[in-house]
């Protein structure tokens, strides 16, 4: 079946006219089997399609297979509707259909650290990621100066525990704001907030959160001075999908820092933000590309 694609979320257009060629991104994920690949192209060649970029994967421990295809075509999105359909029936296939460069309307959320915010900021004003942001909510207001030199709009939703409620009306404003905006992706740039089971199922597959993350890995209160007591030799970040089980969604990417005894609390957290900057850059700008597709507790990244 078609899974609700980033394209059908926001403003898009149906495709070219006339003589005009598009650009296309097909992902898809059905049971493996033999004929997929040759089934996929040779439907698209039929409508004058030329591939320019094809990966796929068959997985052999949950036996899906996966695909991505970009393709070059000089027809409307009605026309490879009318061509993946009967596919996917065939195969029964999940796919989602886009076009290639289109930004994904996308909200940040932050608490009080600023990095992962304007680290995503500037490569969005620097073209550097395929994302439009069209808001940023956080339960502090520290970080709307940011937003507003950005020109972003700013929404404030307290999450204070002695407000009986907060937090659930918090919650309610933000899917509020995700359907009035037609926002199709949710970052969550430090945002220092345990969502809800039913806000992570209103998000399924939409949000992508990111942590530190070490070896041992460290919890609670002052992470880093933790890992600094106890010596470690990487300090690292993790970028995933976010699930009701606490950061333990699918994954997207990781990154980490060599680090020595000579390093201090602070140097750590300073090499921690890098690190999560990049993790999360890389993680959303392959969410925005359609590189990711979900398997199970995993993900299938097409770099």
């Amino acid at each position: 079946m078609a899974i609700p694609d980033q394209a059908s979320a926001g403003p898009h257009p149906d495709g070219p006219t006339d003589s005009q060629v598009a650009h296309w991104v097909l992902t898809l994920s059905c049971p493996d089997g033999p004929g997929i690949v040759h089934a996929v192209s040779g439907a698209l060649a039929v409508i004058g399609g030329n591939i320019t970029e094809s990966q796929q994967y068959g997985d052999p421990e949950s036996g899906r297979f996966f695909m991505r295809v970009q393709v070059q075509a000089p027809v409307d999105r009605h026309v490879l509707d009318a061509v993946i359909i009967p596919l996917a029936e065939r195969f029964a296939m999940d796919w989602r259909l886009d076009m290639v460069g289109r930004p994904l309307r996308t909200v940040v959320m932050v608490s009080k650290a600023a990095h992962c915010l304007i680290d995503l900021l500037y490569r969005r004003q620097q073209e550097r990621l395929p994302i439009e942001i069209v808001a940023v909510v956080s339960n502090h207001s520290d970080l709307k100066p940011v937003a507003d030199f950005y020109g972003v709009p700013f929404h404030h939703f307290p999450v204070s525990k002695d407000a009986k409620g907060a937090k659930a009306r918090a919650e309610t404003q933000l899917k509020d704001l995700v359907v009035d905006l037609d926002a199709e992706l949710v970052v969550l740039a430090r945002y220092m907030q345990i969502l809800s089971d039913d806000l992570c199922d209103f998000l399924a597959g939409r949000a992508i959160n990111i942590h530190h993350s070490f070896l041992p890995s460290f919890k609670g209160a002052r992470p880093y001075a933790q890992a600094h007591a106890r010596g470690v030799k990487l300090i690292g970040a993790t970028a995933h999908y976010v699930t009701a089980a606490l950061d333990e969604g699918p994954i997207i990417e990781q990154d980490v820092e060599r680090v020595d005894h000579s390093t201090s609390v602070e140097d750590l957290a300073h090499l921690g933000q890098d690190v999560e900057r990049r993790a999360l850059a890389r993680a959303v700008r392959w969410h925005a590309e359609h590189r990711v597709l979900i398997n199970a507790t995993r993900t299938v990244v097409f770099r």
